[in-house]
């Protein structure tokens, strides 16, 4: 009976391929495994074995796999289970959730190698100039890659040369499939066994003589050996007796000392014996109780706990339990900022246990993670990451906790699959019958609804830990201090009291403006003309510290101009003000103090995160001006005033969740100040003092601010009342992309009516030459969501059969949070 396997192959495909295989393999193959398999005319792809069967494909014939690439499966079934349910409800495909869900370095890549053809005797004077160097070069090298063909001709297209090697039989060509991943190999040296007696020692000694550098080397490695009983690194034999590699390599070379590599794991923990974790306060404790009581019931809890209130330790104490049941435990949180704080904190309860994922770890690292996830690995009982996380290969999960969980940067965007790292936790939770903790000062109003009707447990945690009062929030009105003339640039005279005040008394500010660069707008004053992007319907940020016009959206950057494009005026005037600007202000207001400045421009590097927070938290810093990176979650001892450059134009964008986002950027950045033992001082600066949100903000009233949504979101049927699912269309064509957003809406109203709202264009209509429209459909609650999504997806069919509409690309978009 013929054997094959269905493939999961990292490219977005509606159905899986059929592989066909041999009686051998199929004993050999599980679920999970990757194997490299043919795809198309020449194309090799790694692929993931999803189901071993004896079905063949209807409509092709199944090919044979090229080889297989584990011993053991590298992902496990509840995996594929999460892969499946991510791919239904977030309606991409099973290639799409692969491909975000391994680490690059796991996806083999296939190169064209070039063999001499032994076999047929060539007439060397019949070949081209180029076809003969080729030949020539492979009489010396066994095989040539594509590049090295490239290089031997110096030219860039090679391929009609290899077509005439082919069809004259001098040459034959493969596929050679090659990993990404290597480990890492640490190089250590030992005393050769020839010398492990006293008098072969003392010999050798005597042999080296004159060579005082050599003889030290050895006498170091001998006290290394005896001080620490381990085995002795190359690097620390070199540091401690201060002799160069060269000599190191002579006394291998001799055969004195022997050299062997050990693999080793690139993120290592080098931390000290473990702490035990804090005691909680009464008020903790009862949360804890409280959290405890309420997984006994439901499986997923909300708490509600303010500001510093001490969140965290009431985490490490449950953390605590489940490993004691060993099992494993998912630590989500928003932003990489934050990972750099709270390792330091969990390692120092936990030590190596814990084990870090998340883009700013190399390919390498986080194979190694997944490796250790995957094992069980004492390395990786916590793991602790960002919304990527949730695809490892967890064997026994016992907790997950998903803190900040308000944060929208658990939602992945671009590109497919747009999942909700929140939402798929959940799911991932009750896949392993585990719970889930869901954690924030300021929740979602989906997670606080929910608790209110009972689908979630909900704790609240409403006392600062030592009883610090939370900070006093004062409103400016800068509307008022401009026409008494009492701004400073961007700075009132209140804010610049309140900074003087606390920098005299020793202690940080944090200034917080939601938009980086120095200013959004560069206008003309003689014609009013403004650089735009040519690619995105944006005006170019200007970015001093390069002196840069740059777009946000794109990339696309020019040198800051001199004259105006359209008039050639010299009068060239920044509007508006972004981190840039404000730090240069503070510079000047306040030159003896250090500024510093956390936005996406200074924190590109794998430590940029870290280096301004240990600097923080070491108060090398007097002041840090930052974007919304600053409001997540970290913790700042000596914090005391936060200013709030300008409130306004987070309230006035055009999206349906704009208040609710500013208040919890608002709180969650209030939070950071005093947060020890004083009392902390907030000043937000408005042109609307008496706005609804501010008056919220000011008093801390969440509960006021959800009502009052939720009287909207019950008014405008918007989520969590309703589901909703956006459809975005893109093209370089405006008329082709309007035309298509107008049939796509015309359909999906004849099946759901008055619950589709567009087609409309988005605020930014264009994106690197792409136009924009969105489709809104709003789904009540009565209504089935699988039977929307398959009534969207025969749509999605047939708007793509239509040659006209081939080329618009449809992007579909569940819970666009």
């Amino acid at each position: 009976m013929p054997n094959f396997i269905d493939v999961i192959i990292p490219i977005p495909l509606q159905k899986l391929f059929t592989y066909s295989i041999t009686v051998s393999e199929a004993d050999f193959l599980k679920i999970g495994m990757r194997v490299a398999v043919p795809f198309g005319k020449s194309k090799i792809y790694t692929g993931i074995v999803y189901k071993i069967h004896n079905t063949p494909p209807n409509a092709y014939e199944a090919k044979q796999i090229h080889q297989i690439l584990d011993d053991s499966p590298i992902v496990n079934e509840i995996q594929l289970q999460l892969w499946n349910w991510i791919a239904n409800y977030y309606m991409c495909t099973l290639g799409d959730v692969m491909r975000a869900a391994l680490p690059s370095a796991y996806t083999l890549e296939s190169e064209t190698i070039v063999i001499k053809n032994n076999k047929k005797t060539i007439d060397e004077s019949k070949l081209l100039d180029d076809e003969f160097l080729i030949y020539e070069a492979l009489h010396h090298q066994s095989s040539l890659k594509i590049h090295d063909i490239s290089n031997i001709l110096d030219k860039k297209n090679v391929l009609p040369v290899i077509k005439r090697l082919l069809e004259k039989e001098a040459i034959s060509v493969e596929e050679e499939v090659y990993e990404k991943y290597k480990p890492k190999l640490v190089r250590y040296v030992k005393l050769n066994t020839n010398y492990a007696s006293e008098n072969q020692l003392k010999n050798l000694l005597e042999d080296l003589g004159r060579a005082n550098k050599q003889k030290e080397v050895v006498l170091t490695l001998f006290s290394i050996s005896a001080k620490t009983k381990k085995p002795v690194k190359v690097s620390d034999l070199s540091n401690e007796s201060d002799a160069s590699s060269t000599i190191i390599k002579t006394l291998i070379d001799k055969c004195i000392l022997e050299e062997y590599y050990i693999q080793t794991d690139r993120v290592q923990y080098l931390g000290d014996d473990n702490e035990d974790s804090k005691h909680l306060n009464e008020y903790q404790k009862t949360a804890l109780k409280d959290i405890k009581e309420s997984f006994k019931s439901q499986n997923i809890t909300l708490i509600h706990g303010v500001t510093s209130s001490g969140k965290t330790e009431i985490y490490v104490k449950l953390i605590e339990e489940v490993l004691n049941r060993k099992k494993q435990v998912l630590y989500l949180l928003p932003e990489i900022a934050l990972t750099t704080q709270l390792v330091s904190r969990l390692q120092d309860y936990f030590g190596e246990k814990v084990a870090v994922f998340h883009s700013k770890y190399s390919s390498h690292e986080r194979v190694e993670v997944w490796n250790n996830v995957l094992n069980n690995s004492g390395r990786a009982q916590i793991v602790l990451g960002a919304r990527s996380s949730i695809f490892l290969p967890f064997h026994n999960l016992g907790l997950i906790i998903v803190d900040e969980e308000h944060e929208q940067s658990f939602k992945q965007f671009d590109p497919a699959p747009r999942y909700h790292a929140r939402d798929t936790a959940i799911v991932l939770a009750s896949m392993h019958k585990a719970k889930t903790l869901l954690g924030s000062a300021t929740p979602s109003l989906e997670s606080y609804y929910n608790a209110k009707q009972n689908k979630y447990g909900f704790v609240e945690l409403t006392h600062r830990f030592n009883d610090v009062l939370m900070p006093d929030i004062e409103l400016v009105d800068i509307k008022d201090k401009l026409k008494r003339k009492r701004m400073k640039g961007h700075f009132s005279d209140r804010l610049i009291d309140e900074m003087n005040e606390t920098l005299k008394e020793g202690h940080q500010i944090i200034l917080f403006q939601n938009r980086r660069g120095f200013s959004p707008i560069i206008e003309c004053h003689t014609c009013g003309h403004s650089p735009q992007c040519p690619n995105c319907d944006v005006s170019l940020t200007y970015h001093q510290y390069r002196n840069q016009l740059r777009c946000h959206y794109c990339g696309y950057n020019m040198a800051m101009l001199q004259d105006c494009l359209a008039c050639g005026s010299q009068d060239l005037d920044n509007k508006g003000f972004g981190t840039e600007q404000i730090e240069e202000e503070v510079k000047v207001l306040f030159p003896d103090y250090k500024v510093a400045r956390m936005d996406l421009d200074t924190t590109r590097g794998k430590y940029g995160y870290e280096k301004i927070i240990t600097a923080l938290e070491q108060q090398e810093i007097d002041i840090l001006v930052g974007t919304q990176m600053l409001t997540k979650g970290l913790d700042f001892r000596n914090v005391k005033l936060v200013g709030i450059m300008n409130a306004d134009n987070m309230l006035n964008f055009p999206d349906f969740r704009a208040h609710e986002r500013s208040f919890q950027l608002m709180v969650q950045v209030s939070g950071r100040a005093g947060r020890t033992k004083e009392r902390g001082k907030v000043l937000i600066q408005t042109y609307n003092p008496h706005h609804n949100i501010l008056q919220q903000v000011s008093t801390n009233n969440y509960i006021d601010m959800f009502n009052e949504q939720m009287n909207d979101r019950y008014n405008y049927k918007y989520p969590p009342v309703f589901k909703q699912i956006k459809i975005s269309l893109k093209h370089k064509d405006y008329n082709r992309v309007e035309t298509a957003s107008i049939w796509f809406a015309k359909s999906l109203r004849q099946v759901f009516h008055n619950n589709v709202l567009g087609p409309e264009s988005p605020p930014i209509a264009r994106i690197r030459n792409q136009f924009h429209k969105n489709i809104l459909i709003k789904i009540p609650k009565q209504q089935s969501l699988s039977k929307t999504k398959e009534a969207i997806i025969k749509i999605n069919n047939s708007f793509q059969s239509i040659k006209d509409f081939r080329s618009v690309k449809v992007i579909l978009n569940v819970d666009n949070f």
